[in-house]
């Protein structure tokens, strides 16, 4: 009975002193040491050593594009609900000045070859020029033949890959010539992170790093909308780099960006366009997030 008996001491004995212990602490107010508070300080330097170690290099892409400058060619049933609307918005409109100006000038011509027209109804009328509707429909309709407008499908700019000016009713992606190992590629422009600035921020010295080119751009917003890891050729891999990991980042050229001179390193694509430049693994992540407008 004694082992029993000096064992129940003992932890009676722990458990006062554990209570009187925290209470104590709580009352002076005191705070805890605890492990977790030291390991709260290790993360970012476990991150910076993990990076430092890590075998793969970090880059960033932009996927500019080009948003469609004119409307697209309507198929046939948007001709036709086109056409249904326009009936109806006619039906339920109200007659507009140049309608009225119609009826008010038909209705003075009635009166003129009326058998009991008196011209002295005209009086308020007689120091003015009267136009009538249908000279101004001729004066316009003259001008409407003067006016040509542009060709829609302009066949020597839209075969021109470098030109930005080319399928104006589509949107269009930039592509950049750059080198991988000892192989030119055509990717979306990249370049390598670097220490101290962000994903977004390497995105954007990307663009503003492309040869004769002065873009400008709006980014749509500041987390990558996609990622691709590819391992360099053996030739070209080290014991401290075996690959890429490039995260992409969208961005949409603005209207007041200046016009740039073509260059053969920099090509404007359609989307159905990118399985000729694009490796099938790299297209596969890049149609992912690309959104024909």
């Amino acid at each position: 009975m004694a082992a029993p008996c000096s064992r129940m001491a003992s932890r009676s004995l722990l458990q006062f002193t554990s209570v009187f212990s925290r209470t104590t602490l709580r009352n002076t107010g005191l705070r805890h040491f605890s492990s977790t508070s030291a390991c709260k300080a290790t993360p970012r330097t476990k991150i910076l050593s993990d990076r430092a170690s890590s075998p793969w290099t970090l880059m960033a892409a932009v996927c500019l594009q080009r948003l469609p400058v004119i409307s697209a060619d309507c198929n046939p049933i948007e001709l036709e609900f086109k056409q249904m609307m326009q009936e109806i918005e006619f039906e339920k409109s109200l007659l507009s000045e140049h309608e009225l100006r119609l009826l008010e000038d038909a209705e003075r011509l009635r009166r003129k070859q009326a058998v009991d027209y008196d011209s002295d109804e005209e009086d308020g009328h007689k120091d003015q020029d009267i136009v009538l509707t249908q000279d101004l429909e001729d004066s316009w309709e003259q001008r409407m033949k003067k006016f040509q407008p542009a060709d829609r499908v302009r066949a020597d700019v839209d075969k021109d890959l470098t030109s930005l000016e080319r399928c104006l009713d589509d949107s269009l992606l930039l592509l950049a010539e750059q080198q991988v190992g000892a192989e030119k590629m055509w990717l979306l422009p990249q370049t390598q992170w670097q220490e101290g600035e962000t994903l977004r921020q390497t995105a954007e010295r990307a663009l503003a790093s492309l040869p004769a080119a002065a873009f400008k751009a709006t980014f749509l917003g500041n987390a990558p909308c996609g990622v691709y890891k590819y391992k360099l050729p053996k030739a070209d891999r080290t014991e401290s780099t075996v690959g890429r990991k490039v995260f992409f980042f969208k961005a949409v050229l603005s209207d007041d960006s200046p016009p740039s001179a073509p260059s053969a390193s920099l090509l404007w694509v359609k989307k159905n366009e990118l399985q000729r430049y694009l490796k099938p693994a790299y297209m596969m992540k890049v149609e992912r997030f690309i959104i024909s407008v």
